[in-house]
């Protein structure tokens, strides 16, 4: 029980780290940061329903993790293996609310509620979902 404590003691002191950092000088709206993450996202979605592996691969981290509506956690290969198979396919991604982007040094989170037409992993899926994006800038830009 007291080692449960201590980790959960650390993990609270960890999330108050992470969720205390504020945005980078609340740099204005049309900052560059933030279109550049913009850009990126309607890349991902483009990519996403065109299939197009060549640019998730790129896009996507090595350590990507996706979590699905069943909250089912799938990496980057096993995402791309759905992808290539057609178990994964997206006939539509419509933004139900703008993009939140918030930019932090070299990183940025966009959520946003996204309706979504097509399946997952093989089953069928439409519905309104909440999205979360975590980006990170690497050295490449």
């Amino acid at each position: 029980m007291k080692c449960f404590i201590s980790y959960l003691t650390i993990n609270i002191a960890l999330l108050s780290f992470v969720f205390g950092q504020s945005p980078t000088a609340q740099q204005p709206a049309n900052s560059t940061s933030e279109q550049e993450v913009r850009q990126m996202i309607e890349k991902y979605r483009t990519a996403i329903l065109q299939r197009d592996i060549a640019t998730l691969e790129k896009i996507w981290a090595d350590d990507y993790v996706f979590v699905n509506a069943a909250g089912d956690v799938l990496t980057k290969t096993e995402r791309l293996a759905n992808i290539k198979s057609g178990a994964t396919t997206l006939d539509s991604i419509n933004e139900k609310e703008n993009v939140t982007v918030r930019v932090y040094q070299n990183s940025a989170v966009a959520t946003s509620r996204v309706t979504l037409k097509g399946q997952y992993s093989g089953q069928p899926i439409s519905g309104e979902y909440r999205s979360t994006l975590v980006w990170l800038k690497g050295p490449g830009g």
